[in-house]
């Protein structure tokens, strides 16, 4: 049995060897007696009674490109904002304020709003949970600014009404950023102090902000964003996604929707016109690179150009304390980790919050008996202690709470967990008599295997009905019985099976799948599952990821191994500079990243490594790399001499 040196944390840029030291205690995920001061000071008397909401505010950059945005001020009784400063709290993303307005005035409205938040999880099959606090994260937060808050949300340049060309979290968008935060503290509603927040994109746009540290940004509140959107959930391995132009057409439907509330005083005064004239020069921003990319397999974004890496936030660069959240399935489950690995921060200044859910669905279960309190609950209570120096124990909570797959909610100091020790586990040839129903029923070994086999597989559409389409669809499918579990999708896979546990074990950190392979084509489409199989046969996606055989090139300098120099993650640079040749029926070795998880596998339960040939609609090919694959026969090979194996990081031994 391989077993190993204390694992380090997540994968991170640059310096990956550090050690991290465990000093502090496993804390309480629910914030305990802080956490209820906390959320009364939310949902209790609030210092003003009302908001006072402003849609017309311009601001205008330094090339001459107008932002349009909402200021929500504290009121009095009667509407009228209140003449103070406050800390200004900004929102920034691509979605409509006009959007933001109608979630807005339904969740406030009488009897109506409260009842929908309440039903939000059974009126949706499950797939949201809005009374855990996420709308509060995206758009107008009522009793934040009536606590004193002034809060702005502003349509990133090209969509909504405001003007000039959406660059899609590019340099100018981020220098829109740090000009509109400069532009708030020269208002009279700013005291000079300044936070920023937001859910997805405007996470990523709060984060890519914070790198470039502009004057009086003092705390960030990013919920599911990203540090490298290229890997999480672009072109993951050199797979590109559905999700991508699915969610490109929707913004871009969007941006041509002007808001009825601001479109009489607009015309009078022009904007309308400015408006229509940016969208007439890009009316579907991207669209075409997307078709261009899919269908020449030469996207003009990827030509080893710095497209991708100039819209990575710089993470080590952030001063302000920052505030995150995750989920294991979410769309870029892969950063979070990363994102609190790379803050330069000490623990209290950074937190985590890991749940184990999807894109949609954050905040599902927050505020129960055992779970963190509800976003909007932490956010006021962040806020409050960065931009008011308010004492309030925030800075005490986790500082790393996560809920972990197969158990319950803890709260301690690191990720990966104290004592997580490196174990390779060998696929070999024994079969497992747990996956009669895959195409080849292997195991999975402390030892190579002793005698040379292999197990082939092809492309197929099972991915439809499977975890990885709930995964890609940000959560949309979770009720759906057959994307439940792997069950569907594994009649195609190359399955390898643990033994059972023998005790309970645990699963936390960065996974590397290792595989020896040979394909007919001149590509291969390589996506892999890490599951927890429960002793009914029951299949549970834990985490994946995927490789194309091109883009198997590893960069060390970016890539993790733990002390004794095992790989736990390969960064695969996903140039055209980098790729390597695919030679039919050569022997190929390569390492796929599989994205960091945490889990409880229970006694009886079975670790499975299912590795399959494409997973559509999470990982697709260009029409170039489709081709080069001839749909032919993918293959892993099992030898003693170049053995295919997992390395993962676990606490406990499980017997084996």
């Amino acid at each position: 049995m391989w077993d190993r040196s204390p694992a380090l944390p997540a994968p991170v840029s640059g310096e990956h060897h550090a050690r991290v030291d465990h000093a502090l205690p496993l804390g309480d995920p629910t914030g305990g007696a802080d956490a209820l001061a906390w959320r009364e000071a939310v949902d209790g008397r609030l210092t003003y009674p009302r908001v006072h909401i402003d849609r017309n505010v311009d601001i205008r950059m330094s090339d001459g490109v107008v932002l349009r945005a909402t200021v929500i001020r504290p009121a009095e009784l009667d509407g009228v904002p209140v003449e103070r400063s406050y800390p200004a709290i900004f929102n920034l993303n691509p979605y409509n304020r006009m959007i933001v307005d109608a979630i807005d005035e339904t969740t406030h409205a009488a009897f109506v709003g409260p009842a929908l938040t309440n039903a939000s999880k059974a009126l949706t099959g499950g797939t949201v949970d809005f009374s855990g606090g996420l709308l509060q994260g995206f758009g107008i937060n009522r009793r934040l600014v009536r606590s004193g808050y002034v809060q702005v949300i502003v349509d990133v340049r090209g969509t909504g009404t405001s003007h000039g060309v959406w660059q899609i979290l590019g340099p100018r968008e981020q220098q829109d950023s740090v000009e509109a935060l400069a532009w708030a503290r020269e208002q009279p509603w700013c005291d000079g102090k300044l936070g920023m927040g937001g859910w997805s994109y405007s996470a990523i746009n709060s984060l890519q902000a914070a790198g470039h540290a502009p004057e009086g940004l003092g705390a960030v509140f990013a919920i599911e964003g990203s540090e490298d959107i290229v890997r999480d959930i672009y072109i993951t391995g050199g797979l590109p996604s559905v999700f991508i132009p699915l969610w490109l057409g929707a913004v871009n439907a969007l941006k041509w929707l002007y808001n009825p509330r601001t479109l009489l005083r607009d015309t009078v005064n022009g904007n309308v016109f400015r408006w229509l004239h940016s969208r007439i020069v890009s009316p579907a921003t991207e669209i075409s690179s997307v078709v261009t990319g899919v269908l020449t397999g030469r996207d003009p974004r990827v030509n080893d150009n710095p497209y991708f890496t100039e819209r990575n936030a710089n993470i080590d660069a952030i001063t302000a304390p920052t505030f995150l959240f995750g989920g294991w399935h979410d769309l870029f489950g892969r950063s979070t980790p990363r994102t609190f690995a790379r803050l330069n921060l000490p623990a209290g200044q950074k937190q985590m919050v890991i749940t184990d859910g999807f894109h949609f669905d954050m905040g599902a279960g927050f505020g129960g008996t055992q779970a963190p309190p509800r976003i909007d609950v932490l956010e006021r209570a962040w806020y409050d202690r960065w931009l008011k120096d308010i004492d309030n124990g925030v800075d005490r909570y986790g500082p790393v709470t996560l809920k972990q797959q197969g158990g319950g909610w803890t709260a301690g100091e690191s990720f990966p967990r104290t004592g997580a020790r490196t174990r390779r586990l060998y696929a070999t040839p024994a079969p497992s008599g747990t996956a009669g129903h895959a195409k080849y029923d292997g195991a999975l070994a402390t030892f190579p295997a002793r005698r040379r086999e292999s197990a082939s597989t092809r492309i197929d559409l099972r991915g439809l009905a499977s975890p990885d389409l709930t995964m890609v669809l940000a959560g949309l499918t979770k009720a759906v019985p057959a994307c439940e579990n792997a069950g569907v999708q594994e009649r195609g896979a190359i399955s390898f099976t643990s033994p059972p546990a023998a005790v309970p074990v645990q699963l936390s950190g960065a996974i590397n799948v290792h595989l020896v392979t040979q394909c007919e084509g001149d590509e291969a489409i390589w996506t892999v599952t890490v599951n927890d199989v429960a002793p009914d046969g029951t299949s549970t996606v834990l985490s994946g990821g995927a490789l194309l055989a091109s883009n198997r090139a590893v960069d060390p300098a970016r890539s993790a191994f733990d002390l004794d120099g095992e790989l736990l993650s390969a960064f695969h640079p996903l140039t055209w500079s980098a790729k390597q040749r695919v030679v039919p029926g050569e022997t190929i070795e390569l390492d796929i990243d599989v994205v960091p998880t945490d889990a409880l596998l229970e006694e009886g339960h079975r670790l499975r490594v299912d590795v399959y040939a494409g997973s559509v609609p999470r990982y697709l090919a260009t029409v170039p790399d489709l081709v080069k694959t001839r749909f032919g026969k993918q293959t892993v090979l099992l030898s003693p001499e170049q053995p295919s194996y997992v390395s993962l990081q676990m606490v406990g031994d499980p017997g084996w």
